[in-house]
C-alpha cells in the first residue's frame, strides 16, 4: 500500500522522546512498513542502507518502537492498518463484481455500498478519528486469557487498541514475561494494563507466607526464635482468702 492516514496529534505523543535523527529513521522505517506490506527484515546494516541512516540509529529506533519477532520486526499499528485496507479492498472488489453502486428506478446513483478505503485522502478535522482496536487472540495468548482480559477493558470502559497492546508486550518483555503472563496478571489483579515494575512489587502477604513455609519445608531456612516480649504469659492461681486480702 502506498497511502495511510497520519496523525500528527497520535505520532508527537508517540515519538516526542526521539532525537531529529531517530525521528527520521522512525517515519522512514514506516514507510518501509507499509510499502512492502511485511515486517522490517532483522538485518540491520540492510535496512539502514536502505533508509540511507546509521545503523546504530536504526537499530535504537527498531528496538524501541518495533518488537522484534523471529521473521523481522513487528509493529501492531501498521499490521493492524495493513490487514485493515485489504479487508476493505476485498469487499470492493466483490462489490464490483456484484455491480458496484445500486441504482434507483429513476436510474440515478445512489450512495456507494462500500466505505472508504484507507487509500484515499486524510481525513480532515471535523471527521470522525478511527482508532485501530485489537479483537483477535493475538499470537501466544491463550482464548480463555484473552477473554478475560478484553472483559476487564469493557467493564472499565478501555477499548484494547494496538497501541496499547504494544506497550503491553514491551513491559512483559522487560518482566522477562510473556504477553500471555502478562495478561493473566492483568486478569488475577484486575488491572486494565500492566508494568515491569508492578509485577515486582505485588508479591502478597499470603505469597510471601507461602514462600516462606516452602523454604522451610525444604530445609532451606530455620525458624527464628521468638523475641523475648512475645513469650507466652504466666499465670498465677490465687485462693479465695488470699484475693479478698489482695482486694
Amino acid at each position: 500500500m502506498h497511502y495511510y492516514q497520519f496523525s500528527i496529534g497520535d505520532y508527537r505523543a508517540a515519538t516526542a522522546h526521539l532525537t531529529n535523527e531517530e525521528d527520521l529513521a522512525y517515519r522512514r522505517l514506516l514507510d518501509m512498513y507499509y510499502d512492502t506490506e511485511q515486517k522490517i527484515p532483522l538485518d540491520t546494516q540492510w535496512v539502514a542502507r536502505r533508509i540511507r541512516l546509521e545503523a546504530s540509529i536504526v537499530k535504537d529506533v527498531l528496538n524501541d518502537m518495533f518488537v522484534k519477532h523471529e521473521d523481522g520486526w513487528f509493529h501492531a499499528r501498521c499490521a493492524d492498518v495493513i490487514q485493515q485496507y485489504h479487508a476493505m479492498a476485498e469487499k470492493n472488489r466483490v462489490n464490483g463484481r456484484l455491480g458496484g453502486r445500486k441504482k434507483n428506478p429513476m436510474g440515478s446513483d445512489l450512495q456507494p455500498i462500500a466505505k472508504a478505503t484507507n487509500n484515499q485522502e486524510p481525513i480532515t478535522k471535523n471527521q470522525k478519528k478511527i482508532k485501530a482496536v485489537v479483537t483477535a487472540t493475538p499470537d501466544g495468548v491463550s482464548d480463555d486469557v484473552w477473554g478475560s482480559f478484553l472483559a476487564i477493558r469493557k467493564a472499565k470502559r478501555a477499548p484494547v487498541t494496538t497501541v496499547a497492546l504494544v506497550g503491553i508486550e514491551k513491559e512483559a518483555q522487560k518482566a522477562a514475561m510473556t504477553l500471555e503472563q502478562a495478561l493473566a496478571m492483568c486478569c488475577t489483579r484486575g488491572w486494565q494494563s500492566f508494568k515491569a515494575s508492578w509485577a515486582k512489587d505485588q508479591v502478597t502477604a499470603s505469597e510471601a507466607r507461602q514462600n516462606a513455609m516452602g523454604e522451610l519445608t525444604r530445609g532451606l531456612a530455620t525458624p527464628k526464635p521468638a523475641p523475648f516480649w512475645a513469650k507466652p504469659k504466666q499465670t498465677v492461681e490465687v485462693s479465695n482468702v488470699e484475693r479478698k486480702r489482695l482486694l
